[in-house]
């Protein structure tokens, strides 16, 4: 299945780096990429996240990536990643 990264979850991708990378420019590269190769398992795996609790919709799920929450819809034929936000904030805030 294909995985389309939404805008937002782009913009957050490009957030967590430029967050990081003010400490260590090469451990910002490689959480960057530990997150984004999860589109690998998502592609494969759709269902293999869990429902994300604040939603309860069975097609809204999650994998994490310590310390990120990649929240993800699955669609007929495509996931889109909606989200990546750090576990310790508060995922309405960050879609609203």
């Amino acid at each position: 299945m294909k995985v389309v990264w939404t805008e937002p979850a782009y913009n957050q991708l490009k957030s967590i780096h430029q967050y990081i990378s003010q400490t260590s420019i090469e451990y910002a590269d490689r959480m960057i990429d530990r997150i984004t190769r999860r589109s690998e398992q998502i592609a494969q795996y759709p269902l293999s996240g869990r429902v994300v609790p604040e939603y309860g919709h069975k097609m809204v799920r999650e994998i994490i990536e310590r310390p990120y929450r990649i929240i993800y819809h699955i669609l007929t034929n495509q996931v889109e990643v909606l989200a990546v936000i750090h576990g310790a904030q508060d995922f309405e805030s960050q879609m609203s």
